[in-house]
């Protein structure tokens, strides 16, 4: 008797090989599920192999860029924890902290607010190793603990932050068809990854009301898991006081287009090429963020660019401060301060987002 030859182990197989196995064996997937498994897959997951902030990584965030913009939601922060009458415990919970880079610099601000620091609860939701070693290296002082859901807060209000964190979340796409509405998906044609079409139409009344007057070939994008984060989010908010502030490119109504895309090395990449190396990410859609948030009770301000916002809270004045403190630094400081506000940089690609707690004026989001 002939035996046959021995499968090989999964572990064994690289993300491309498993996700191509995964094609062949059960047919294609979604959107949505090539996009969680290229980025958080277990062991071979773009956000599980290394770090890719920074030069030598794939992208730079605003934190990377300057501590100003770090600086400023800690004041932020402090302004919105004295609305709240100064409570002696809070949890503050920052959602994919990168380096953390960003809350050092918001606590190197807001601890010096007399009880801010007596006061805090630190949490932090990551699921890279080597970011969360990198956060517990920068943020150790402050006793950060990593979180695993959104269930459960101990008690005093919950004030989230989650810079680009939305985006990394996975979207499922449709395409308008005389017949419907059909799910894109990743299947293989001639054993190379390829985008195609689930032949199961949905009909037009499913889909929302933005749409429904939607030409052929036109786009969708839904973040169901976006939609899931922030209803548990909102839920605690609601019931204990708080906010969240969202920052990311995005746009604030529901609209129709492909948004998908793959960065390597700092320059676009294919999203269906090298799995698990490159970050893929989408665009936001803010608006149907803050229904959520509003169906879950809290309120929600007028979406803001990232150069308003920053504006609005000083960062021309922290900028000439800086200066002033290092002359030698004044060209270094004036590249950074455009490169978060100018319009043709991050301040308008950039949107801010935040939900709160009723009766409460986050500071940034009006003249």
């Amino acid at each position: 008797m002939i035996e046959k030859p021995a499968e090989p182990k999964l572990d064994s197989l690289t993300l491309e090989q498993q996700i191509d196995l995964q094609i062949v064996t059960s047919g294609p997937i979604s959107v949505a599920t090539y996009m969680g498994l290229c980025l958080t897959h277990p062991s071979k997951g773009y956000y599980r192999a290394a770090d890719p902030l920074g030069a030598s990584g794939d992208f730079i965030t605003a934190p990377e860029i300057s501590q100003m913009f770090g600086e400023l939601i800690g004041f932020w922060l402090v302004n919105l924890w004295q609305q709240m009458s100064e409570p002696k415990s809070f949890t503050l919970l920052e959602l994919g902290p990168g380096r953390g880079t960003l809350m050092a610099d918001i606590l190197r601000v807001a601890c010096r607010a007399p009880g801010f620091r007596d006061a805090l609860k630190l949490r932090l939701f990551e699921t890279s190793p080597p970011l969360m070693a990198e956060q517990q290296a920068r943020l150790e002082v402050y006793e950060p603990r990593w979180l695993q859901d959104f269930e459960s807060f101990e008690n005093g209000p919950v004030l989230v932050i989650a810079n680009e964190f939305f985006d990394a979340l996975p979207i499922r796409q449709f395409i308008r068809k005389i017949d419907g509405w059909h799910e894109r998906q990743v299947g293989l044609v001639d054993g190379k990854r390829a985008f195609g079409l689930s032949p199961t139409p949905i009909p037009a009344s499913a889909m929302p009301e933005a749409v429904a007057n939607a030409e052929i070939d036109t786009m969708l994008e839904v973040s169901f898991a976006g939609a899931e984060v922030l209803t548990r989010l909102a839920k605690a908010i609601a019931k204990q006081g708080g906010s969240l502030l969202a920052i990311d490119y995005g746009y604030g109504t529901t609209q129709t287009g492909d948004t998908l895309q793959g960065v390597r090395r700092h320059a676009y990449a294919d999203v269906l090429e090298a799995p698990g190396e490159t970050d893929i990410s989408a665009h936001v859609d803010f608006g149907a963020l803050g229904n959520v948030a509003r169906a879950a009770g809290l309120a929600t301000q007028p979406l803001a660019t990232q150069g308003q916002f920053l504006t609005r809270l000083g960062i021309g004045e922290r900028a000439a401060a800086l200066t002033r403190a290092n002359p030698a630094a004044a060209a270094d400081i004036r590249t950074a301060h455009d490169r978060l506000v100018g319009q043709d940089q991050m301040g308008t690609l950039f949107k801010v987002f935040c939900a709160h707690s009723p009766g409460l004026a986050p500071a940034g989001f009006t003249a």
